[in-house]
């Protein structure tokens, strides 16, 4: 189930990278040479330092473009951070305007996500549906696991898609989870499909889902490196900023009877319902909670740091308990600023 990776790496795959050295290669009309070891990179004429950082060299053929990961954080050595400052399996903090990776502690290593399997359900429920749909609850939203979260909708019950978004991401209900699924897939199987190529798309290497909501299975993992990659992609999406960063929500809908309903949700982010206080200077403006047996108590959040309105992802994984998440949470987000 789990792997360490060791050693440093840039975000998505290795074959992106080749697409940008042969788009380079392109371009400078390197294409047309015969070399006589083309395997030598060397007489490629590649400056591969100058090609990592953006540009060809000042006066020779710039313009070689940059990386696709060029804006993203990279994590080069994990031992240069003190492990033992958090007591979680996994954790880190990314500058999403810096680029800069703050703190890392087992960032690539698969790990169950829990609730944060939302974010991806959410990612896709706003770029692949209609907020304003009427959805009818169907049986898939039925969940027995014990100690599920749920928002608390049934069978037959009729709300918009955008009511599920709140019911999904604030209470964290794994029934609106099923539900926003079968609704924009046809099936839980086809809208695991879903997440998973968005995944690849994002460079998220190292995860796989197959449901959306984060119940346990063996097959279902993520590391603290791609959540930071598909947190990053959900960020660009204003509706999710929105929605994770509201208090309290109250959905009006009726039930399979056509009987009016209505129902509150909470968001469960301690910082931002003020449980836990943070760290002066920086405030704390989206995110997701997760939490089972198997997962340990998780979470990923968004803080912006008023001296500069610079914006930090930082992620928590695998804690002992609800405590310890976030003693070691704003630990790592008072890294932010100093």
């Amino acid at each position: 189930m789990k792997e360490l990776r060791s050693g440093g790496r840039i975000a998505g795959s290795i074959v992106s990278l080749c697409v940008v050295m042969m788009m380079a290669l392109s371009l400078t009309g390197c294409m047309e040479r015969k070399f006589e070891n083309p395997y030598r990179l060397e007489e490629r004429g590649l400056d591969m330092d100058a090609l990592l950082s953006g540009y060809a060299g000042e006066g020779e053929n710039p313009g070689y473009g940059s990386l696709f990961a060029g804006d993203l954080c990279v994590i080069t050595d994990e031992s240069i951070y003190d492990t033992e400052e958090i007591s979680s399996e996994a954790g880190a903090v990314f500058g999403l305007t810096s680029h800069e990776t703050l703190y890392s502690k087992n960032a690539f290593e698969r790990l169950y996500p829990a609730s944060i399997t939302k974010i991806m359900t959410a990612i896709l429920a706003i770029r692949y549906g209609n907020l304003s749909d009427t959805v009818t609850v169907t049986q898939d939203a039925v969940i027995t696991e014990s100690g599920a979260s749920l928002c608390g909708i049934h069978p037959g019950d009729r709300l918009t898609l955008e009511q599920l978004l709140y019911g999904l991401m604030l209470p964290s209900g794994n029934d609106a989870g099923a539900a926003i699924a079968v609704h924009i897939a046809g099936s839980i199987e086809a809208f695991a499909d879903m997440m998973n190529e968005e995944a690849r798309r994002l460079g998220a290497v190292d995860t796989h889902f197959v449901n959306p909501h984060g119940l346990t299975d063996e097959n279902h993992y993520t590391t603290a490196y791609d959540l930071y990659l598909i947190y990053r992609e959900a960020l660009t999406l204003p509706e999710f900023r929105t929605v994770t960063g509201t208090l309290s929500y109250q959905a009006s809908y009726t039930d399979a009877a056509g009987a009016p309903v209505t129902q509150t949700w909470d968001n469960t982010n301690q910082y931002l319902i003020g449980k836990r206080e943070t760290p002066d200077g920086l405030t704390v403006f989206s995110g997701k909670t997760g939490s089972t047996q198997a997962a340990g108590s998780c979470l990923i959040m968004a803080t912006r740091d008023e001296a500069d309105g610079g914006e930090y992802i930082s992620v928590v994984l695998k804690s002992p308990d609800r405590n310890s998440l976030y003693e070691n949470m704003t630990k790592l987000i008072s890294r932010i600023g100093n």
